[in-house]
C-alpha cells in the first residue's frame, strides 16, 4: 500500500466514531423506560455536523477516485530524452492503483469505481502494460473491488477479465503478477456461480493444476488453497477433477 495512501479516505472518521457511539447509547438505553426529551441545540448542531462529514468524506473519496483515473489515463509514450519524467509518471501510476486498491476496500467505492468506467479501462489497458508494477497492481485493485461484491463481479464477466486474469497466472514472466493475478482470479470465481462456470469453460482446474506444480511456493500455495475450495464449494466436480489428474499424470 502507498504510505499515507489512507490519510484522506480516513479525516472524517472521528465524527463516525461519535455517530456509532450515539447508536450505541441509544440501543443499550432501549430497555429503559422511554422518556421524551428535546434534543439540545448543541447535541442537534453536532449531529448535524458529523452527518455532513460523512456525506463529505463520502464524496472526497469518489473525487480521489476520479483524480486516480487521470493520472492512469494519461499517455504512455515514452522516449530516452524523458526517461526520469516517464519513471516519474510510472510511480504515480503505481501509487494511484494503491490508493485506488484502499478505497475499494469499502464496498461503496468499488461501485462507484465501476460507474466511473475504472475497471473497463484497467482490464482493457492495464493488465498487459509493459511495467509489471502496473500488471500486479492492476490485478490487485481488480481482486480488491470484486471481492464479495455480485454486482462488480458481473460487471468484470461482461469485461472479459477472467481469461486476461487466468492467463496472467499461468503465463506472465513476473512472480509478483502471477500471484496477484490469481488473487484477483479467486475474488471473482468464489461463491460466484456464473464466473465459476466460465472458469470451467476456460479450464481453470488445468491452470491451477500447472500452478500447484510451480517452483514457486506462494503460487504453488495459493492454487492449492483455491482448488481445495471451489472442490469443496462444488463436490459434484471432485471426480472429473480426478479424472482428470489421472490423465495429466499419464501425459507426462
Amino acid at each position: 500500500m502507498a504510505e499515507g495512501s489512507n490519510n484522506g479516505s480516513n479525516s472524517h472518521l472521528p465524527n463516525l466514531q461519535g455517530v456509532l457511539r450515539l447508536a450505541v447509547e441509544a440501543s443499550t438505553s432501549s430497555d429503559s423506560p422511554v422518556v421524551s426529551e428535546p434534543m439540545s441545540e448543541e447535541r442537534k448542531a453536532w449531529l448535524q455536523e458529523a452527518l455532513s462529514d460523512l456525506c463529505r468524506g463520502q464524496l472526497d473519496e469518489v473525487q480521489q477516485m476520479k483524480e486516480c483515473l487521470e493520472i492512469l489515463n494519461t499517455s504512455e509514450e515514452r522516449s530516452s530524452e524523458e526517461e526520469e519524467r516517464d519513471d516519474e509518471q510510472l510511480r504515480k501510476k503505481e501509487g494511484a492503483l494503491e490508493l485506488l486498491a484502499d478505497l475499494c476496500e469499502n464496498l461503496d467505492n468499488a461501485c462507484d469505481l465501476v460507474k466511473l468506467g475504472g475497471l473497463e479501462f484497467i482490464v482493457s489497458h492495464l493488465l498487459n502494460d509493459p511495467s509489471s508494477g502496473i500488471r500486479w497492481r492492476s490485478a490487485h485493485l481488480i481482486g480488491c473491488a470484486c471481492q464479495n461484491m455480485p454486482a462488480v463481479q458481473s460487471h468484470l464477466l461482461t469485461l472479459k477479465a477472467l481469461p486476461n486474469l487466468l492467463e496472467l497466472v499461468d503465463k506472465d514472466l513476473n512472480d509478483t503478477v502471477r500471484i496477484k493475478a490469481l488473487y484477483a482470479v479467486s475474488c471473482l470465481v468464489r461463491e460466484e456461480e456464473t464466473a465459476f462456470q466460465e472458469f470451467l469453460q476456460l479450464d481453470g482446474f488445468s491452470v491451477l493444476l500447472r500452478g500447484m506444480q510451480s517452483g514457486l511456493d506462494k503460487l504453488r500455495t495459493k492454487s492449492a488453497f483455491l482448488l481445495h475450495n471451489l472442490l469443496i464449494s462444488h463436490p459434484e466436480h471432485r471426480g472429473k477433477f480426478r479424472e482428470f489428474c489421472v490423465n495429466e499424470t499419464k501425459t507426462l
